[in-house]
């Protein structure tokens, strides 16, 4: 019996456990001997299935009216087990552990007993220098990778040929570090059954995903990173989840981690279902998964996916006239979890980044819970990025009439403390690669193609470029099939790929460059300005001695 359990299980009922992972899903407590603790809260009875029973059920225990069921079996490790759930109807269903922290690999989804991986960490320098990192004040320049379709021998395969994490300290941190970049943000690297998803409908909240390797691999690959003075960022999805029906879905037969009315729960946008935010242990669960990548895992930062789908009753289809309960547009369970999230996340991680993808004119997201914030530390800065692909797109003939394509983005710059992403999301699904968007022939391609990324590095906020465009890659990226390598025999891509280079290292070694004002509040401030100045003329004679 884990001890103090009945306080533990008040605490994530009432939404206050944000380290839950340590209790629930499978721990082996003694060599041999694992515990097991799920949440089923109108099931009629929990059973372990799995390798070490033959797939016979072994009962689990209700402890009181926690809604909680526990208990110790006999089983080795990497066997692998499910849960076997008889709902309130009496039909029994086989759902997948929600704590799992390894599974199977695809197309199977039964959970692996693996307990919280471990390893010896070297990264007590990087840390350090973390501790002292100021965000606003200097550079962020992010590489953001697919993991799945960076390198992939697609001989192998629909589902196999994919490089390992130990392929990703190998080849993937030397060639991030060597172009200049600051950090690295992954679209999910959680558990997830449909490689098409890209990781975004997950069932393995607290599992690094096994296509790439073991739990203690990925932990070695951000201990590389660190080590190799690289960030670790990772995309995270805690507004809905992936519909299978032996996953979250209905888990204990009734609507138990999305919400009980369908209309609320059903995401219509990306066929998914909507957590329910404002329930205590929903809360306990995704703030625990936050913390168990920032806290176990080491990582630097969490992208917050699909934010304006958590702020609004009527941001999917279908909802248009959703309204609270006060008659407004705004998801108030939705602001509430969020404005705790990076609460909590902050209150334990002070230097870590917490960045929203928010794609709407929502106010704040960015500034401080105390001054009516959502509490982020950054947001993607959708708007310029949308605006100044739309003006890059153009002929140049006609450029001089939407000048404003431009210069609008002046108007909210300092608005909130923004990244400029060039990200997955605008070289796929027929939107044409960066390189492919640029107009004219080749060589005119490639000249818009770097007039453009000096435009994002000079432009104030942080910077983001997806995998493949530093080089110009010219198709369009797909997540089945590696980057094309090839191009880079191109004298041409070769001269791109070099490009983007050099403007990553200027922007990182100029604080001119580097430390631009994240707000009109810090413009005024002379004597700062005056030393930032100072310190590049320094830097300036430095290099040209």
């Amino acid at each position: 019996m884990i001890q103090g359990l009945k306080d533990w299980l008040y605490l994530f009922n009432t939404g206050q456990d944000f380290q839950s992972y340590n209790r629930f899903g499978a721990h082996e407590v003694e060599p041999g001997k694992w515990s097991f603790l799920v949440w089923a809260p109108h099931a009629k009875q929990v059973q372990v299935v799995g390798d070490f029973n033959d797939w016979h059920g072994s009962p689990l225990k209700l402890q009181g009216q926690t809604g909680c069921w526990y208990g110790e079996l006999s089983a080795q490790k990497h066997q692998l087990y499910k849960y076997q759930i008889v709902g309130p109807d009496g039909a029994t269903h086989e759902k997948i552990d929600p704590y799992g922290f390894g599974f199977e690999r695809k197309p199977g989804s039964a959970a692996r007993l693996v307990d919280i991986p471990r390893i010896t960490w070297h990264d007590d320098t990087w840390l350090a220098k973390r501790s002292k990192w100021r965000p606003y004040d200097e550079p962020l320049t992010i590489y953001e990778v697919h993991l799945g379709s960076f390198i992939r021998d697609t001989n192998a395969g629909p589902d196999g040929g994919y490089m390992t994490y130990q392929d990703a300290i190998d080849k993937l941190i030397p060639y991030v570090k060597d172009l200049g970049y600051t950090h690295i943000e992954f679209l999910p690297l959680m558990e997830h059954p449909l490689d098409a998803s890209w990781g975004y409908q997950l069932m393995g909240y607290f599992a690094p995903t096994s296509r790439f390797g073991e739990p203690e691999d990925f932990l070695r690959f951000v201990d590389a990173a660190h080590e190799a003075g690289l960030g670790i960022i990772m995309d995270w999805v805690p507004g809905h989840f992936i519909k299978n029906t032996d996953m979250l879905a209905q888990f204990d037969g009734t609507p138990t981690f999305e919400y009980t009315d369908q209309h609320r729960a059903e995401n219509v946008r990306w066929g998914t279902w909507n957590f329910d935010l404002g329930k205590a242990q929903v809360q306990s669960f995704l703030i625990s998964s936050a913390m168990y990548w920032l806290d176990h895992c080491h990582l630097d930062g969490l992208r917050v996916d699909a934010v304006s789908n958590m702020l609004y009753m009527d941001y999917d289809a279908g909802k248009e006239n959703d309204r609270n309960q006060f008659g407004g547009r705004d998801n108030l369970e939705g602001i509430a979890f969020l404005k705790r999230l990076n609460t909590k996340v902050f209150a334990k991680h002070p230097d870590v980044l917490m960045m929203a993808e928010e794609s709407s004119a929502y106010p704040k997201v960015s500034a401080p819970i105390n001054t009516g914030g959502l509490g982020f530390n950054y947001k993607w800065n959708m708007g310029w990025m949308n605006d100044t692909l739309k003006f890059f797109e153009e002929d140049p003939v006609y450029r001089h009439s939407d000048m404003n394509l431009l210069t609008f983005s002046f108007m909210y710059m300092y608005n909130e403390q923004f990244v400029l992403p060039f990200s997955h999301d605008e070289v796929v699904h027929g939107k044409k690669s960066l390189m492919h968007k640029m107009p004219g022939d080749r060589y005119n391609q490639f000249a818009n193609l770097r007039t453009m990324y000096v435009w994002q590095t000079t432009f104030p906020g942080k910077k983001l470029l997806f995998m493949g465009s530093e080089w110009g890659q010219f198709l369009e990226w797909r997540d089945w099939s590696q980057l094309e390598w090839v191009d880079l025999k191109d004298p041409m891509n070769k001269k791109m790929q070099g490009f983007t280079k050099t403007l990553n290292h200027l922007y990182t070694a100029r604080p001119s460059h580097a430390g631009l004002p994240q707000s009109q509040e810090s413009i005024p401030d002379r004597g700062r300005h005056a030393r930032r100045q100072r310190r590049s003329k320094a830097f300036w004679h430095y290099e040209h001695r």
